[in-house]
């Protein structure tokens, strides 16, 4: 599949993951600064929003999207995966009033991107993508953005989160 930024192509990194595939490992950080993998949230659905940078438009717009549908997702962690700094993550939350997703930093060493698939070589940037990932670590939705600065499909994204919460009960 081809993924463009403004129109021009990009490389992704990694092996891109699709519905049915078990769910990589990673090891991302929390705006704490501690470690962060796959097993941490372990048990729960996880709907996974990753942009390339928290505090531009449209990231800004899937961020707040996600953020706001959180409260009506039960049994549902949210987490937003970018390479921007956990600082940065952290001001920009507190600024926004962005309370309930979990940021996570993939800067130090591109964990997350390459374990999914979505590292911009040419970049060092994360593709928007989103992934639901049920409780027993099992992929059941993956989005590839074909443009990076397009917006992903909430709708269905948000559908399959439920569908996974459902089936796990």
């Amino acid at each position: 599949m081809g993924v463009t930024f403004l129109g021009n192509p990009v490389t992704l990194i990694g092996s891109q993951v699709k519905a049915g595939d078990k769910a990589p490992n990673y090891t991302v950080l929390a705006n704490d600064l501690s470690e962060v993998t796959l097993d941490s949230s372990k048990g729960h659905v996880r709907l996974i929003s990753v942009v390339p940078s928290i505090d531009t438009g449209v990231c800004d717009a899937q961020t707040r999207r996600f953020n706001e549908e959180a409260t009506k997702l039960d049994n549902v962690k949210v987490l937003t995966v970018s390479v921007d700094l956990p600082f940065a993550q952290t001001r920009w939350c507190g600024s926004n009033g962005i309370e309930n997703v979990q940021t996570l930093s993939d800067h130090r060493d591109l964990s997350f991107g390459e374990a999914f698939g979505v590292a911009i070589k040419e970049l060092r940037l994360l593709a928007r993508s989103v992934f639901v990932v049920d409780s027993n670590d099992v992929v059941t939705y993956a989005e590839y953005v074909n443009e990076v600065t397009e917006h992903p499909n909430y709708e269905a994204a948000i559908e399959a989160a439920i569908e996974a919460v459902i089936a796990s009960n």
